[in-house]
């Protein structure tokens, strides 16, 4: 496992980690403060990338506590089945811990497949299993030879490191255990995996109809809206088109590697780059006649989305946003809001590679004003004075920052209830964008007190 987590930080698809010296390339992905494990560390960034896969079923080896940081709180969609808001765990005891908790695990997962029925179990170790030294490799393979289920071990312990590198650790476990196991029953002309989203808010769902009206099947995807079955078969795919993420590029390089399945990345995030990663799917396809299609496509559908926006344009143009997310999301959504005529005074760093940062100079064209390092509350608030900001751009956490500062705010992290991807994603941002800014509440909150005012 050491060799594979080395393996993992000095990703050599990673065009940043291309240009570190070997000294630099052991520190590739941080390692978590204390106090910020929930949504910051390896486990919880195992959980991001599998437990979308709905119709199997995710047990955490470990204390109750485990489950409870990561419980349910991503606004993952899916069709495929309901163990994505389940939450099986062993809860471990002290006495497991010192005694060992093995058999406990294994009745678990015994307990779990057969009241459920599941397609297949993954089962997660986490800080004190890793620590107690349980072997869930060696569990895993007994429980799956005794109930002809697959069992997958994700070794994933939050103190191994970040959310980015636990994304890495739920691909390793997908090209070891799971891809490359079963054969699809037929293989259609323009099959792609689609690598690093999650259907989050119902994303997937604003793109998959591009894909249909294309005719380019989205044969296994990683993992939003993603039954078991298909990842099985992702194998047989023609292309892999990874999202927005450098997190899950370690994936995409193996499956190269093992199955010759070349790989792109994209985002579907704003109309230009929804343009540019459909044009660059059908050339990778080697299609003329799909790119034909796919700038047809986009030239209808741009047109179709500013006649839609026209209610929206001249109430968001010029308006001031500031930006404080994480990751992708930290660049991607930047020309996107640039699309609707707003202006971005500052994008945050946090959770950011050094390519998401780099992504963020090229927007401010170099300039480094532009980044916003980890900030309290408080400092959010002055620098939206500062540059005298419409809107906060954030974090369900900073929602509570925006009301003390009776500041508009909007939701774009993965707690969100509404979906800005593609042309209807942009449409739906541009809504929830207007509907913020012109509500009646502002004018209200910051209207004088009855009593500071003087009646002469």
């Amino acid at each position: 496992m050491r060799l594979a987590i080395q393996q993992l930080t000095e990703e050599p698809s990673c065009d940043h980690n291309q240009k570190k010296t070997a000294e630099q390339k052991k520190n590739a992905c941080k390692k978590p403060t204390p106090g910020a494990t929930a949504g910051g560390c390896a486990f919880d960034g195992a959980q991001i990338v599998l437990v979308p896969i709905a119709d199997a079923a995710h047990i955490i080896h470990g204390p109750m506590t485990c489950t409870g940081q990561s419980y349910n709180n991503r606004g993952t969609r899916t069709d495929k089945g309901s163990f994505h808001q389940y939450g099986f765990t062993t809860d471990l005891s002290e006495l497991d811990i010192v005694f060992g908790a093995e058999k406990k695990l294994k009745e678990s997962v015994r307990y779990v497949v057969e009241k459920f029925s599941p397609k297949a179990v993954f089962i997660y170790s986490t800080c004190v299993t890793a620590m107690s030294g349980e072997d869930i490799g060696a569990v895993s393979k007994e429980m799956q030879e005794e109930l002809k289920v697959p069992v997958i071990p994700v070794d994933s312990p939050g103190f191994s490191g970040s959310k980015n590198l636990g994304n890495k650790f739920a691909g390793f476990s997908l090209i070891n255990h799971v891809i490359g196991t079963r054969e699809p029953e037929k293989i259609p002309m323009f099959p792609i995996n689609l690598i690093g989203e999650y259907n989050i808010a119902g994303e997937l769902y604003q793109v998959e109809p591009l894909f249909e009206e294309l005719g380019i099947t989205l044969f296994s995807k990683m993992t939003g809206n993603a039954g078991y079955d298909e990842i099985c078969h992702a194998h047989r795919s023609k292309l892999s088109v990874v999202i927005c993420s450098q997190a899950l590029i370690s994936l995409a390089r193996q499956m190269k590697d093992k199955y010759e399945i070349p790989f792109m990345e994209g985002s579907f995030y704003g109309m230009g780059e929804t343009r540019k990663t459909l044009v660059k799917i059908a050339e990778n396809l080697g299609s003329d006649i799909l790119k034909k299609r796919a700038e047809e496509l986009c030239d209808r559908k741009e047109k179709e989305t500013y006649e839609k926006l026209a209610p929206y344009l001249p109430i968001l143009k010029g308006k001031r946003v500031l930006v404080y997310t994480g990751g992708v999301k930290s660049w991607s959504v930047l020309n996107q809001l640039e699309e609707l005529g707003m202006e971005v005074v500052k994008s945050s760093t946090r959770k950011s590679t050094e390519d998401d940062i780099a992504r963020i100079l090229e927007y401010f064209e170099g300039n480094e004003d532009g980044l916003m390092p980890k900030g309290d509350g408080k400092t959010i608030l002055n620098l939206m004075k500062q540059y005298d900001a419409h809107l906060l751009l954030a974090g369900g956490r900073n929602m509570y920052n925006a009301m003390k500062g009776k500041v508009p705010f909007v939701d774009v992290n993965q707690e969100r209830h509404f979906a800005f991807a593609g042309y209807d994603g942009t449409l739906e941002l541009a809504r929830r964008l207007v509907y913020t800014l012109t509500s009646p509440v502002f004018e209200v909150t910051t209207r004088p007190a009855p009593w500071e005012v003087s009646f002469g």
